[in-house]
């Protein structure tokens, strides 16, 4: 077969960077200000800052079924729906056009543009320590972490200072402060309940939630507009996302080329080189197949779908896929679990209310199991999440009647109540994991992929625990109370990770200290799919803090000429 050179060379770039979420477009960002000529490839459509946001300034009533689903959007994209409403959604993928098989029940949330779920996730971030990098060797699950809580702190302190986080510090070992922002302000009901705990517990607090939300403005975006509309994109650049902070300081650079409408089908491994030159890609408007190479690849596609390539990348190498002679990719698949809590309203503080729509809660941080010999249930912790509001027309849907005494029954506030729920931890069990079924194959002619993922055991005496502190939480108060669990399945937080692990021993794990494949040194895996173990703390933010150190090793093995 003839080989068209010029094509080679003008499809050749320094670094590749596949998929431009919140890790994705982190490596664009580093890898282009570092000098390097960088491709980034997305699957689905471009989304530009600001112009491609047509809902951000709609009102409900502007939708034609009031921010509602019909029944045919329902049976067409029954997953998706769930996280979504008319206004968000253009930025979840359509089940009809992208299936996967449940083999137990998974809701796997995608965001298939530039941006990915960057412009709809839920923007909270918390440092890990090493009672979460050190947890798996120390109850001997899964494998040992290959870097400690040093070895990353460096990077949390850049990231946070690029990104810009609203919190507040608490001086906790276990859930380390930042580089903050202003914090947002705790409502009076959220206020009462956490000065209830100070004097009924000795071992826990509540603190306004930390959040990429800007309390003020930042590196040319923001402030928040206390809008809580982010899951529409925010033309204000209130909040984090790739779309309106790391894709355009790469593009800054000029040494970004955006690709959208690309399908990654394989990375292409050179036997004799032993490493990777580049990724077949299938071009989604004309159906092309493409080749494009480049010195170092960084894999970002997300969780699954990241796997999903590096399992679809075989060779006479990699029989079973790029990387995988440990056999681990695919397997220790996890999410958080956040269905259980409880909810309560209290009858003071009728002569208060508030303004605006903060777009955060509280946080409880986690306060089981943090000292050794700690007698629990359970392994691992949680952390309680929530939020106090006061009732108003919005929780008076459906209530009966007309006339001036209806109008004035659903527009007088109601009491105050307050929702908190578990944010808890998933051991990383072997048997959770990916595959594909060979037999149907998406519009890509790609396997569909097959999810089989449960909660087990440890997972859900943890979730009766945190039932039960909830409640005593808040009948402390003096809430009327009731405790909830609400069964979600996994993927509901839209916190999967796992499937390609790092760790010490290339027998046991996919990746090295420094998210190298072990065994294909210029291949680089710096989102939720490396994570060894899923702590209990929403997990970006070390997404981020990984990618920046990988991106910054990368650079430095290249100039020595390693890669």
């Amino acid at each position: 077969m003839d080989i068209n050179i010029n094509t080679v060379s003008q499809n050749t770039y320094d670094a590749i960077v596949i998929g431009s979420g919140i890790s994705g477009g982190w490596a664009a960002m580093e890898l282009c200000k570092k000098g390097l000529k960088v491709l980034l490839l997305e699957r689905g459509r471009n989304v530009e800052h600001v112009k491609d946001y047509p809902t951000a300034l709609l009102n409900p009533w502007d939708f034609e079924c009031r921010l509602q689903y019909t029944q045919k959007e329902l049976q067409e994209n029954p997953v998706q729906t769930k996280a979504s409403d008319a206004g968000s959604q253009l930025f979840f993928a359509n089940d009809k056009d992208h299936p996967y098989i449940q083999e137990k029940p998974f809701n796997w949330f995608r965001g298939y543009q530039v941006g990915g779920r960057s412009l709809t996730w839920g923007r909270q971030c918390y440092r890990w320590s090493d009672l979460d990098f050190e947890a798996n060797l120390k109850d001997g699950n899964a494998v040992d972490w290959p870097i400690r809580y040093k070895d990353i702190a460096p990077w949390y302190d850049y990231v946070e200072s690029f990104i810009g986080v609203s919190g507040s510090k608490q001086n906790l070992p276990h859930l380390p402060d930042g580089n903050f922002l202003p914090g947002m302000e705790l409502n009076c009901i959220e206020n009462h309940l956490a000065q209830s705990m100070k004097k009924s517990y000795n071992d826990r607090l509540l603190m306004i939630a930390r959040v990429t939300n800007l309390t003020r403005g930042w590196d040319n975006r923001g402030p928040c507009q206390y809008r809580n509309l982010c899951s529409r994109g925010c033309p204000f650049g209130g909040y984090f996302s790739s779309n309106a902070s790391t894709i355009p300081a790469a593009v800054a650079t000029g040494n970004l080329t955006l690709r959208p409408f690309s399908v990654v089908s394989e990375i292409i491994y050179d036997d004799k080189i032993q490493k990777a030159t580049g990724v077949r890609v299938i071009d989604t408007s004309t159906h092309e197949h493409l080749e494009f190479h480049s010195k170092i690849i960084f894999v970002n596609a997300s969780t699954i779908p990241t796997t999903s390539l590096l399992m679809n990348s075989k060779s006479s190498r990699f029989p079973n896929g790029l990387g995988n002679d440990s056999g681990e990719l695919g397997h220790n698949l996890m999410d958080h679990h956040s269905s259980a809590g409880a909810t309560g309203s209290h009858d003071g503080f009728k002569d208060t209310y508030y303004k605006g729509r903060r777009p955060c809660g509280f946080l409880i941080p986690r306060y089981k199991n943090l000292k050794s010999g700690e007698k629990n249930d359970f392994l691992r912790g949680y952390n309680i999440q929530g939020t106090g509001e006061r009732q108003g027309y919005a929780e008076l849907a459906g209530t009966p009647g007309f006339g001036a005494d209806f109008k004035n029954t659903i527009t007088t506030p109601g009491p105050w109540t307050i929702w908190m729920a578990g944010w808890g931890e998933c051991l990383p069990y072997h048997t959770n994991q990916i595959s594909f079924d060979e037999h149907q194959k998406d519009q890509w002619g790609l396997p569909v992929v097959k999810i089989d993922f449960s909660f087990r055991e440890n997972e859900d005496k943890m979730m009766k625990d945190i039932q039960d502190t909830c409640l005593d939480m808040l009948q402390k108060a003096g809430f009327n109370a009731s405790k909830f669990n609400y069964n979600k399945p996994g993927g509901s937080t839209v916190h999967e990770m796992g499937t390609a692990r790092m760790g010490r021993d290339p027998k046991t794990s996919v990746l090295n200290a420094n998210n190298q494949l072990h065994a294909v040194k210029n291949v680089f895996v710096t989102d939720g799919s490396s994570m060894t173990s899923s702590a209990c703390q929403n997990p970006s933010l070390t997404y981020m803090a990984l990618t920046a150190r990988a991106c910054n090793y990368a650079f430095e093995q290249l100039k020595k000429g390693e890669l």
